[in-house]
């Protein structure tokens, strides 16, 4: 599907944001190894990626069952067993399934086989099947050393775990799941380069949400009691990373964009995509559920670390293309670890803008509108650089986006709302 989208100048337009992607990730894993009862997950994230770990833990023996916009899951407890021995699960081009759900595995009853798509088997494991290693796991690889696919066996003992943070926060979420089925407490150790601490203390809560203990020490430690989860009802709250988008338009096109369903106190990090387009020259109010992005006058360049922000960083880089000083990004090196090299993509989304960039080893300067850009772009299959592709396109004109279906993986209903708000 190709998306041609018009250039657009003082707008005044509404959205609702969609549900959490993280949000419903976890609150199904932790629903799944509830032992007792059923919970009730509301307005959980429709899309590719929920999909693969809602049909991931079905495998492992979870029964969900969806009610209007609600879905029931009757909690299997610490032991999972789908009852057909060995089981495969397909992530598709899902990380965070995978990564989530190989910690899980170690409760199935038989050996579990995690695979994905080609560009899934580019994306390390390694850090993460280091670290349970030392507290139970045995992992066979099938092709590469470090890389999916692979087998996940053995019991999850507990005890003292590190953790390799650098790559992805997602190791350490996807130990801290599992950890309060372990045969004994949890303390995890971070080392490396840590980065989207957010992500972390988003996974913490939804765990206590679901009756789990986490306490975050003094010396950084996670400390998690094998105390298990309680099943409950959970309200997925909507998702700011998809959000940015939208507030992304106000900027690039000036005028004034509204969004609902945003919890103003959540605990996610990419909550600060609008304090950055408050440094950068818009106004932000917030009443309720709902908040506005307005501009009325010119955007300035900044100069900002994003490494525990990493998602919005595309966000960033094109609302960037369009201040009048340059834009210098810093921790942008996981971003080549992503649904697709990311860095790459940025710089591609903002020539498009007529931006000049300059690629770092950790970092990216963008020089607004120093030529007259326009295109074709093709996202590579990533969701986030097709939906960074349509504010440049929103702001600039002339740009044509292909493959454009590939934001069903967060964000199923984009171009829908797009069309809906008359664009």
């Amino acid at each position: 599907m190709n998306i041609r989208l018009p250039r657009l100048e003082g707008v005044d337009l509404r959205f609702t944001a969609p549900p959490s992607k993280s949000g419903t990730h976890r609150a199904l894993i932790a629903a799944s190894l509830a032992p007792e009862g059923s919970s009730v997950i509301s307005r959980p994230l429709r899309s590719e990626d929920t999909l693969c770990t809602r049909e991931g833990l079905c495998r492992m023996g979870v029964r969900m069952t969806y009610t209007g916009e609600n879905i029931h899951v009757d909690g299997a407890g610490c032991r999972l067993d789908g009852g057909e021995g060995e089981v495969t699960i397909d992530c598709r081009n899902s990380g965070t399934t995978l990564r989530l759900l190989t910690s899980v595995a170690l409760l199935h009853r038989h050996p579990v086989t995690l695979t994905g798509s080609a560009r899934m088997q580019e994306r390390p494991i390694g850090p993460l099947a280091d670290a349970l290693r030392t507290i139970g796991g045995d992992f066979v690889y099938g092709k590469k050393y470090g890389y999916p696919p692979f087998t996940v066996s053995g019991t999850l003992l507990g005890g003292r775990v590190s953790i390799d943070a650098g790559i992805s926060s997602q190791f350490v979420s996807s130990v801290m799941m599992a950890a309060p089925c372990a045969r004994e407490p949890v303390e995890i150790t971070l080392y490396g380069r840590e980065v989207s601490r957010s992500y972390l203390d988003m996974t913490a809560d939804v765990m206590e949400r679901f009756g789990a203990g986490v306490t975050h020490a003094g010396d950084g430690s996670i400390q998690i009691d094998n105390s298990g989860y309680r099943a409950t009802d959970y309200r997925v709250e909507g998702d700011y990373s998809s959000a940015s988008y939208f507030f992304a338009m106000a900027a690039v096109c000036g005028g004034r964009v509204t969004v609902g369903n945003l919890n103003p106190s959540s605990l996610q990090g990419d909550r600060r995509m609008l304090a950055i387009l408050s440094e950068m020259g818009c106004s932000v109010s917030a009443h309720g559920e709902e908040v506005t992005v307005e501009r009325d006058g010119p955007l300035c360049g900044l100069s900002l670390p994003m490494e525990q922000t990493p998602d919005i960083i595309q966000t960033v880089a094109a609302v960037a293309c369009f201040a009048q000083t340059p834009t210098t990004i810093e921790g942008t090196a996981n971003l080549r670890h992503k649904e697709s090299d990311r860095v790459a993509a940025v710089a591609a989304v903002c020539r498009c803008a007529g931006a000049v960039v300059e690629v770092g080893e950790d970092s990216v300067v963008i020089h607004p509108r120093s030529s007259p850009g326009g295109g074709i772009l093709d996202p590579a299959d990533d969701h986030r650089t097709a939906m960074s592709a349509a504010v440049v396109a929103m702001g600039r004109g002339d740009v044509t986006i292909t493959g454009a279906e590939c934001v069903r993986k967060s964000f199923p209903g984009f171009w829908d709302a797009l069309r809906e708000a008359g664009i």
